[in-house]
């Protein structure tokens, strides 16, 4: 194995199931010259100073050569760039405007208030299971909770929610590349996706500023503040941001996190008997096996000197946090999962102004699901290990997870 192809390694398809010798590997050089303008960094406190570091760029086209890994010259094609591409200042004011109804301090409630609601719909989905010969947990129940969660949350109307997880469904399936396959029928059909999507939001936000409703989008659509008021274009670039990140991450938390705990069978029982213990795993999931494994899409502003290699001014960056998050540099007996570990910063929601914007509400949604699981399923067993994967690297998780139970408690 050379050092120069570690990355190409890590994107091929057959290491998806367990990319975590590559990342050991890739952590010996912690800052690494992949040779066609690419930089790779694997090491936690480098990843960590770099996502805090205003010379770093979250916008694709300061790269000195567009067009290279990791740029998607499809993605949002149809909509202004959402505010996790820009930098500040303009990202600033759009993701202060778009936490003034999410979240604390404006709607420090609303993830708490959710509750119930999600309660609901994690039982809805258990309930509708039918066999348990063979379960899909990915089709079956971590696929449409949170899709079906940012729906109540931007305010869609129950009648059409089912819309909304069709399009969900052809966007994600647009995220995975497929070796060998011609990409122009499934741009196609995620450009018309895309196209249908901002039709109906568009639609929806207009009904929305003639008669508000108690949801997040007659919020967004009527805002008036020191930042002024959101677009019609904005609106609609920071919707399908919720629509599409927040749903491919969540999916991924929950279902990764019940493929940990089936390998791990004891900490399962202990969720079983004690409910609080969802807080603590949650946490440890999010570093030892991270949603989101490497964030590309990062570049350079200036000549950047870190770990002894100096990165070059717009060079691709590639920040491989599932590596950082085992980097026994930080973390004691990285490779063990461990959820009564003490210190547990993980880089699974990202760091400085681009951390995850919706981190509160997929910590929750992760933790009722999993602990709900725990307790009704009885005797849950994986029928494959392991599973089958999605395509993207980049966001790592099982495509299907079987699994299979005695029964489902009430």
């Amino acid at each position: 194995m050379t050092q120069g192809n570690l990355l190409r390694q890590i994107l091929e398809y057959g290491n998806r199931p367990n990319p975590y010798p590559l990342y050991a590997e890739l952590r010996k050089t912690p800052v690494l010259n992949e040779g066609d303008g690419a930089y790779v960094v694997s090491t936690y406190w480098e990843i960590l100073s770099l996502l805090h570091d205003p010379r770093v760029s979250s916008d694709p086209h300061n790269l000195a050569v567009p067009g290279g890994p990791g740029f998607d010259a499809n993605d949002e094609s149809t909509l202004p760039p959402s505010f996790i591409r820009l930098d500040p200042p303009e990202h600033d004011r759009l993701r202060r405007m778009t936490n003034t109804s999410f979240g604390p301090p404006h709607k420090a409630r609303r993830i708490h208030e959710m509750r119930g609601e999600l309660d609901e719909i994690v039982t809805g989905l258990i309930d509708g299971i039918g066999s348990t010969d063979r379960i899909d947990l990915v089709e079956q129940f971590s696929y449409p909770f949170p899709v079906t969660v940012i729906c109540r949350l931007l305010g869609v109307p129950r009648e059409d929610e089912s819309r909304f997880h069709t399009w969900a469904d052809t966007l994600a399936a647009s995220l995975d590349p497929m070796p060998g396959e011609d990409p122009t029928e499934r741009n196609k059909v995620a450009q018309k996706a895309r196209t249908e999507l901002g039709m109906y939001l568009a639609g929806l936000i207009e009904e929305r500023r003639k008669n508000p409703q108690d949801d997040m989008l007659s919020e967004l659509a009527n805002l008036k503040g020191p930042d002024g008021s959101m677009t019609t274009m904005e609106l609609l670039s920071t919707s399908a941001l919720l629509l599409i990140a927040g749903h491919e991450t969540t999916v991924n938390l929950i279902t990764n996190g019940m493929l940990t705990l089936l390998r791990n069978p004891d900490v399962l029982q202990r969720l079983r008997d004690d409910p609080k213990l969802a807080v603590p795993i949650v946490e440890e999931l999010l570093r030892f096996e991270p949603p989101v494994q490497l964030v590309p899409n990062r570049t350079t502003l200036a000549d950047i000197e870190i770990g002894g290699v100096t990165i070059p001014k717009g060079a691709s960056l590639w920040l491989v946090v599932a590596a950082g998050n085992r980097d026994p540099q930080r973390f004691k007996e990285p490779e063990r999962f461990d959820p009564d570990r003490e210190d547990i910063e993980h880089l699974g929601f990202g760091s400085g102004i681009h951390s995850c914007f919706g981190a509160p509400l997929a910590r929750l949604e992760a933790q009722l699901a999993l602990s709900e699981l725990a307790r009704r399923l009885v005797n849950p067993r994986l029928l494959e290990d392991p599973p089958e994967y999605r395509q993207n690297a980049v966001l790592r998780g099982p495509r299907h997870l079987p699994i299979a139970c005695d029964e489902i408690r009430p």
